[in-house]
């Protein structure tokens, strides 16, 4: 398929989505979004106070997200998101965006992933929300196009790796 691809980097918080997909949209020099800048001054606050977010929370989020992938595929340019998407029903969301999406589903030992939260400093997600996290997280289903990747590694080889396999899958972003 030729068109806009959104790359999504997704996974619970800690597996670093953010630092993957910079290097992702670096390497094919595409627009870049933080999914946790788009949430509302009332959802990080709620999230600093060490609250999950509810799916009414979530749905304005998810949406302004979407409308960006879409604003920039109107333009025929493809985007790279990071972006938790949890639930196959907030995928969902992402999915109505213009063009087509490819979720990168990051994953980590849990004991690796905590360690990450818990060194983290001045992020609002605590790292005592993993749990509620990864109870809310559901891996891509049969009809979800995507990939899971280990992110163990160091940065460099892990995104090499995802830069690879979206080249040969999207050729277009070359």
């Amino acid at each position: 398929m030729s068109g806009p691809v959104h790359i999504v980097v997704m996974g619970v918080a800690g597996t670093g989505k953010t630092t993957i997909a910079e290097g992702v949209a670096d390497f094919f020099g595409l627009p870049f979004a933080e999914g946790d800048s788009f949430h509302s001054k009332a959802n990080k606050d709620k999230m600093a106070a060490g609250h999950p977010l509810t799916d009414e929370d979530r749905w304005p989020w998810l949406r302004s997200l979407r409308d960006w992938m879409t604003e920039h595929a109107e333009e025929g340019t493809s985007t790279v998101v990071a972006c938790s998407a949890l639930r196959e029903a907030y995928r969902d969301v992402l999915r109505e965006a213009l063009g087509e999406v490819f979720f990168v589903h990051l994953v980590l030992p849990p004991e690796v992933n905590a360690e990450r939260l818990a060194s983290r400093k001045g992020h609002y997600m605590k790292s005592g929300m993993l749990d509620s996290q990864l109870a809310t997280l559901e891996p891509l289903s049969e009809r979800e196009d995507g990939v899971e990747v280990l992110n163990t590694g160091a940065p460099r080889e892990v995104i090499a790796e995802i830069n690879q396999q979206l080249a040969t899958r999207f050729p277009q972003l070359g």
